[in-house]
């Protein structure tokens, strides 16, 4: 009974600490941001999301290490690019990226590290071709980032959620 009346409580919890935060301290506030933590608890729970089970933890810390080596080179390629090459010769270029990771929840954790990579933008994920499409800064670099993620990325990431 009570899984279907609060389906997230850790959820619902925080949405009304962060409520309360964001207004003021009141009991009016507090039934507010309780009743919409339970709608956005409901709504969730009627999305049926998959439930992510990394498969192997160890690939973990690896990931998170060449992320951030990625996202500290990206910046600085980047800066480098708007700062000392600003030349009009620079284009950006959209790639299409054949994928052979399936995993619903790999492919998000692929598009939240593209994203957050200065230089990079997912753009679409195509499940006939099994393909995404990204958008890069510097199109001179595309080679590079197909490279990064069939090479570097995908694998973690199947072997993690695969």
């Amino acid at each position: 009974m009570m899984t279907r009346l609060v389906p997230y409580p850790v959820q619902s919890g925080l949405l009304t600490i962060l409520w309360m935060v964001m207004t003021r301290f009141s009991l009016g506030h507090l039934l507010l941001g309780g009743a919409l933590a339970l709608l956005a608890g409901w709504a969730m729970s009627s999305l049926h999301p998959e439930r992510a089970t990394p498969r192997n933890w160890r690939v973990v810390p690896r990931l998170i290490a060449t992320l951030f080596g990625d996202i500290v080179r990206s910046n600085i390629r980047v800066a480098r690019l708007i700062l000392t090459e600003g030349r009009s010769d620079r284009r950006s270029a959209f790639l299409e990226v054949p994928l052979q990771l399936r995993s619903p929840t790999g492919l998000a954790v692929l598009a939240i590290i593209l994203t957050a990579t200065p230089g990079t933008a997912w753009i679409e994920y195509s499940h006939d071709r099994q393909s995404l499409v990204l958008h890069v800064f510097d199109g001179a670099e595309t080679d590079h980032y197909l490279g990064v993620i069939r090479d570097v990325y995908e694998p973690m990431l199947q072997e993690i959620f695969e």
